[in-house]
């Protein structure tokens, strides 16, 4: 078994996934085929796990150990949540729909803009505040969080600890019980 990846290497693979898929997306733009939406699906799967497993452990870890963590870890979250409102739109889009690639468009802006604050701003301070050890710990709880996560943006759900925590887990079995019956997210 390879030993456990610390944190901002688990998310910033994920960066460069989703980063991947928004290339694909790119080069799709104006398509109205079905591939458009399941991609779209793939992009907002893996944006909401990944984001609910941030909630979870990345920001109160933020919190706790970098100077000014707060402000830092209450921006971040207003991203998170400005994102979830676009993917929920989208959610309810078809390619055909006049919004629908516009509303790609603002998503792609949006994960972008976080992905280049995290990963020059954030993720710095975080390896300066913490250890070696506790940013392979924050690594394993990431990858399990995202296992559990919902695949469905849920723009009224807590995000804060205790209560992201504690629903998350039962949102998700409902999410990918949807997915698995509508058949969201395949390939």
């Amino acid at each position: 078994m390879d030993a456990q990846e610390d944190v901002i290497s688990v998310l910033v693979t994920d960066h460069r996934e989703v980063e991947q898929m928004f290339t694909e997306l790119e080069r799709m733009i104006g398509d109205i085929g079905e591939k458009a939406k399941t991609l779209t699906d793939q992009v907002t799967i893996e944006l909401v796990r990944h984001s609910i497993a941030e909630e979870a452990y990345l920001y109160p870890a933020v919190r706790e150990h970098v100077p000014g963590g707060d402000r830092l870890a209450d921006e971040e979250l207003a991203e998170h949540a400005e994102a979830e409102q676009t993917m929920k739109r989208l959610e309810g889009l078809e390619p055909g729909d006049n919004a629908f690639w516009p509303t790609v468009r603002l998503l792609m802006e949006q994960i972008r803009h976080h992905v280049r604050e995290e990963e020059a701003d954030l993720f710095p301070r975080l390896r300066a505040a913490c250890t070696e050890e506790q940013l392979k710990e924050l690594g394993g709880k990431i990858e399990r969080a995202k296992k559990v996560a919902p695949t469905r943006p849920h723009p009224s759900a807590p995000d804060t600890p205790p209560a992201n925590k504690l629903l998350a887990p039962g949102v998700g079995l409902v999410d990918r019980i949807r997915d698995a019956l509508s058949g969201r997210g395949r390939s």
